[in-house]
């Protein structure tokens, strides 16, 4: 029998721009400070950053298989790089992830994956980073990591949906709005983009000399092996055309932790990553069963 292995993500803080990073020569040749390990059968996945009165605070999951359902935590990063505080953002009774970050005027917002609600919920921050209210739904949809943006006088929403045959990693859906508060409507073109290598969104969207870039996952062999970086060559409420610019590979980014790389988001200066491995550790077995054990009794 296989042993079973444990995927493990940790995060990174790279000392560069998103548009400098279009290569994996780029981004490897880039100075990285890493958020320090959260401990054994737990990690850190999906940052987004956001600068607020000079200090970098970073929204992240954060997993521990001990519960296995993802919550949302802070990172405030002091002048070196240190963490100065962390702790709880959200937490609800379902999965959360994918933390995106927006700004509306002094108003901050929070667009988590939450795709097991059956819908996609915006959350204002009452008290940032640690107390958020939902604010409104965007979408009647479970919408994967949704990646908004202000691009070309509108908004403009990428996301993947839940499915059969690894739907959510091969098919890309786009929505569009004249307001970030909606309505959204969908691309009558879904899915815009179909194909394993480049379909989920991996990141915030970003201009590179005028023309709108997503960084998506390559998914070929495995989930998150990698970032595609998408260019929209053509992007109207009617069309839509789509082109590979670059792949990003987690090799030597991280010493063992050569498995996958499947977030790419912009931070000011700085852009946050994070890298995977695949821990064999047979301690896994005993840490499922005490899960399911959990469950049963009351």
């Amino acid at each position: 029998m296989a042993r079973k292995t444990t995927e493990l993500w940790h995060t990174g803080i790279v000392a560069a721009p998103i548009a400098g990073l279009m290569t994996s020569d780029a981004l490897h040749s880039a100075e990285i400070h890493w958020l320090p390990d959260p401990g054994a059968f737990r990690f850190i996945a999906d940052p987004f950053g956001i600068w607020r009165q000079g200090r970098l605070t970073i929204l992240a999951e954060a997993l521990d298989y001990r519960v296995k359902r993802g919550e949302i935590h802070y990172f405030i990063l002091d002048e070196t790089g240190g963490v100065a505080a962390q702790g709880l953002a959200l937490r609800e009774p379902f999965h959360l992830s994918y933390p995106v970050l927006l700004t509306e005027g002094d108003d901050v917002f929070m667009l988590p994956e939450g795709h097991r609600s059956g819908k996609l919920t915006l959350y204002r921050a009452e008290h940032f980073p640690d107390r958020w209210l939902p604010a409104q739904t965007l979408l009647d949809l479970p919408a994967i990591d949704a990646s908004p943006v202000r691009y070309g006088g509108r908004w403009w929403m990428f996301f993947a949906l839940p499915g059969d045959d690894n739907r959510a990693m091969r098919e890309l859906h786009v929505a569009f709005a004249d307001s970030l508060h909606g309505p959204w409507h969908l691309h009558p073109a879904n899915p815009v983009r179909n194909g394993l290598d480049s379909a989920r969104p991996g990141g915030t969207p970003f201009e590179h000399d005028g023309t709108l870039h997503l960084p998506t996952q390559d998914c070929v062999g495995g989930y998150g092996r990698g970032i595609s970086l998408l260019r929209f060559d053509m992007l109207s409420e009617t069309r839509v055309e789509t082109s590979v610019v670059s792949s990003l590979k987690p090799q030597g980014l991280r010493g063992g932790w050569d498995d996958g790389l499947h977030t790419l988001s912009a931070a000011g200066n700085v852009t946050l990553i994070d890298v995977k491995r695949l821990d064999p550790s047979p301690g896994r077995v005993w840490i499922d069963l005490q899960r399911r054990l959990r469950r049963l009794l009351p």
